[in-house]
C-alpha cells in the first residue's frame, strides 16, 4: 500500500515546475517532416461547416493595414490541455495562457470556452526577411517575392540571465539535422545537478536544436526546432530562438542565407483597421521592466498622434485598463469601442477537431510493463496536472492518474525494458526534482 506522505507537490510548485522541466537541455549557443500542412487542414477540414475556418499562421497584407486574422474560440472537452491546443492553432503556451488567465493551463474544465487570439498586430519594423518581436514571443515573416503576405509564428527565447539580444542581424547559415556542441556553461549547469552531458549531440529525439537550424550572424545564436515544443512560448531557451518542429520545418525551406532578422522588445503595439484604434499590450520582459514608465509615455505620444491624424477620441481608461491586464487580445480603444467581454462573445466558434495536433496519445498499462510511481496526491486535480505536465515533456514520458486507497498516483509508464524505465526516472528526477519508486512488471511478457 502506497502512504500518502509518499510525494505531496504544492499547487504554487507545480505551476513552476513545468518552466523548470521545459528549461533543462533546450541548448543554444555553440523529425523530417512532422507535417504542418497536416495541421493546417485539421484547424481547417475539421472544423466544419466552412464558417469555422481560422487562419493561423499565413495572412494577406493590405496596404496601410498592420493588423491581420480574427479571434475565434473553442471549447474543451475531457483531458484537453491548453499548450495542445495552443500549438494546433499557432499559438504559444504565452498566447494562450494570457488570454484566458481564469482557466487552467494543463488542467481546463471540460466545456471551458477558450479564446484563441489569432489576430495580430503588427510590430513596427521594416516588412523585410524576419522580425522577432520579444515582448510577445512571435515571429513575423515577410516573403521578398510575395509582398502582400506575412508568415508568423510563436517562438521560446531566452530565459533570465540568457536574454536573447536585440539589433538586426542575418541569416548566415542553415543545417538540417545539426549536432550541438554543448557549451561549457551548460555542461557545468548539468553537471551542477548530476546530469554529465556528452561533448557533441547528434541529431535524433534527444538534441534539443531539432531537426532544423539558422545560425545568426550574432556568435552563438541560432533560430531552431526543438525537442521540447511545449516550451514555446516561455523565456526558456540558452538564449536562442526556438520554433515548433512543424514551423521550423516551414521557415527553414522559405528563407536564404543573408536574410535580415530583426529582434525588437514592442509590449505595446497599435493599429488602425476597418476605421477603429486597436491596442494589444504584453507585460514587458523583465530586462525591459524598469523601463515600463518610459515605453507607456510613448505609447500615449504614438496613440495621441494617431488619434489627431484621424480626428478620432480615445478612451484613455480603456488604455490604462488594457495595459494593465495585458493579455495580448487586440481591444478597441476609441470611446464607446466594444469591450473584452463582446470580443469574447463575437470570436468565430471552432469546432473541436478530436484530436489536437501533436496532442500525446498515452499508451495503455500492461502487468507485463516497467512502470514508475512518480507521486500521490490527496487532491485529484494536483495530481492530474503532473501527469499532464509529464505527457509533455519532449520526449514525452508517458503518465496517468490512478485512484487507489483513497489518494490519487501519478504513474509513468508503459516502458519496454529497465533501461528505458532508468533514463525516464532519471529525466524526472532532473527535470521535475522527484524520485520516483520504480515497479516491476508484474507479469513476464509473453513473445
Amino acid at each position: 500500500m502506497t502512504s500518502r506522505k509518499n510525494v505531496n507537490i504544492k499547487k504554487s510548485a507545480l505551476s513552476l515546475i513545468v518552466v523548470f522541466g521545459l528549461m533543462l537541455l533546450s541548448g543554444c549557443q555553440t523529425m523530417s517532416a512532422l507535417f504542418s500542412d497536416q495541421r493546417e487542414m485539421a484547424a481547417i477540414e475539421l472544423s466544419e461547416p466552412q464558417a469555422n475556418t481560422v487562419a493561423i499562421h499565413e495572412f494577406e497584407l493590405t496596404d496601410g493595414d498592420n493588423m491581420v486574422g480574427t479571434m475565434a474560440a473553442i471549447d474543451t472537452r475531457e483531458n484537453d490541455a491548453l499548450p495542445d491546443i495552443a500549438r494546433h492553432f499557432g499559438l504559444g503556451y504565452n498566447d494562450i495562457s494570457i488570454a484566458n488567465a481564469s482557466i487552467s493551463p494543463w488542467t481546463p474544465k471540460a466545456g471551458s470556452r477558450v479564446l484563441l487570439p489569432v489576430q495580430f498586430i503588427l510590430p513596427d519594423s521594416a516588412h523585410q526577411g524576419i522580425t522577432l518581436n520579444l515582448a510577445n514571443m512571435r515571429l513575423f515573416y515577410y516573403p521578398k517575392k510575395q509582398q502582400t503576405k506575412v508568415y508568423t509564428y510563436p517562438v521560446g527565447i531566452g530565459r533570465q540571465g540568457w536574454s536573447t539580444p536585440l539589433g538586426l542581424t542575418r541569416i548566415v547559415a542553415k543545417k538540417a539535422n545539426p549536432s550541438w556542441t554543448v557549451p561549457e556553461s551548460i555542461h557545468r549547469e548539468h553537471a551542477k545537478k548530476g546530469n554529465v552531458l556528452p561533448k557533441i549531440v547528434g541529431a535524433g529525439p534527444d538534441n534539443p536544436l531539432g531537426l532544423y537550424a539558422m545560425r545568426l550572424a550574432i556568435p552563438s545564436y541560432l533560430i531552431h526546432g526543438t525537442n521540447k515544443p511545449y516550451g514555446i512560448g516561455m523565456q526558456i531557451s540558452h538564449g536562442c530562438v526556438q520554433m515548433y518542429p512543424e514551423d521550423i520545418e516551414i521557415l527553414f525551406n522559405k528563407t536564404a542565407v543573408g536574410m535580415p532578422v530583426r529582434i525588437l522588445h514592442q509590449p505595446y503595439l497599435t493599429a488602425w483597421h476597418q476605421g477603429m484604434l486597436y491596442l494589444e499590450a504584453h507585460e514587458p520582459l523583465s530586462k525591459w521592466a524598469k523601463n515600463k514608465a518610459t515605453l507607456k509615455k510613448r505609447l500615449v505620444k504614438q496613440l495621441r498622434e494617431i488619434s489627431d491624424q484621424k480626428n478620432a477620441t480615445v478612451d484613455w481608461d480603456k488604455v490604462e485598463r488594457i495595459v494593465q491586464l495585458s493579455n495580448g487580445i487586440p481591444t478597441p480603444i476609441l470611446m464607446h469601442s466594444p469591450d473584452l467581454t463582446e470580443i469574447s462573445a463575437k470570436a468565430l466558434q471552432l469546432k473541436h477537431p478530436g484530436q489536437f495536433y501533436g496532442q500525446p496519445v498515452v499508451e495503455a498499462l500492461k502487468e507485463s510493463d516497467w512502470s514508475i510511481l512518480v507521486a500521490s496526491f490527496d487532491d485529484e486535480i494536483q495530481a492530474q496536472q503532473l501527469a499532464t505536465m509529464l505527457n509533455h515533456q519532449g520526449p514525452i514520458i508517458p503518465a496517468r492518474k490512478i485512484e487507489k486507497n483513497d489518494v490519487y498516483q501519478v504513474i509513468a509508464g508503459p516502458f519496454k525494458n529497465k533501461t528505458d524505465m532508468k533514463a525516464a526516472a532519471k529525466r524526472i528526477k532532473m527535470d521535475f526534482e522527484i524520485k520516483g519508486k520504480p515497479l516491476k512488471p508484474r507479469l513476464t511478457a509473453v513473445n
